[in-house]
Parts: C-alpha cells; sequence; structure tokens
C-alpha cells in the first residue's frame, strides 16, 4: 500500500488520497490521471488492468485500488 501511495502522491500531490472517497466520482482525478496512473500500476505491481476494470469502483479510493491490485496480482 505505501508504494501506491507514493505513485499516488506523486501522480497528485493536491489531493489527500488517504481520505479521498469519491476520486472519480467527485471529479478529482480526470482521464489523463487514469491514463498515467494504469500505466504506472501495471509497471509498479506487474498486473494487467483491462478495460474491464476500469470502472469507478476500482479506482474512487486508494483503498479501493489497492483491492484491485491485490486482486489482479493473484489471478
Amino acid at each position: 500500500m505505501d508504494e501506491l501511495m507514493e505513485i499516488l502522491e506523486e501522480l497528485r500531490p493536491d489531493v489527500a488520497f488517504e481520505k479521498e472517497k469519491a476520486l472519480i466520482d467527485g471529479h478529482v482525478l480526470e482521464s489523463f490521471d487514469i491514463v498515467s496512473l494504469v500505466g504506472e500500476l501495471c509497471d509498479a505491481f506487474d498486473i494487467e488492468i483491462s478495460p474491464a476494470e476500469l470502472v469507478p469502483e476500482n479506482f474512487n479510493s486508494a483503498e479501493a485500488m489497492w483491492k484491485m491490485i491485490e486482486r489482479l496480482q493473484d489471478e
């Protein structure tokens, strides 16, 4: 989770990722942020994020992203 938080804070240092629960629904992250983030996550965690995974539920919070990462690593 620490590595995820580092990636998020580097991407958008202005966002309090520990507290934010509506990153997508609240329009905190924009489409360019998501594109950059997906590439970073794939590289950092050796996972493949398919288009089917690109839903708000997986990206609305750091916790949701971490659950997705763990699930994809187990597959």
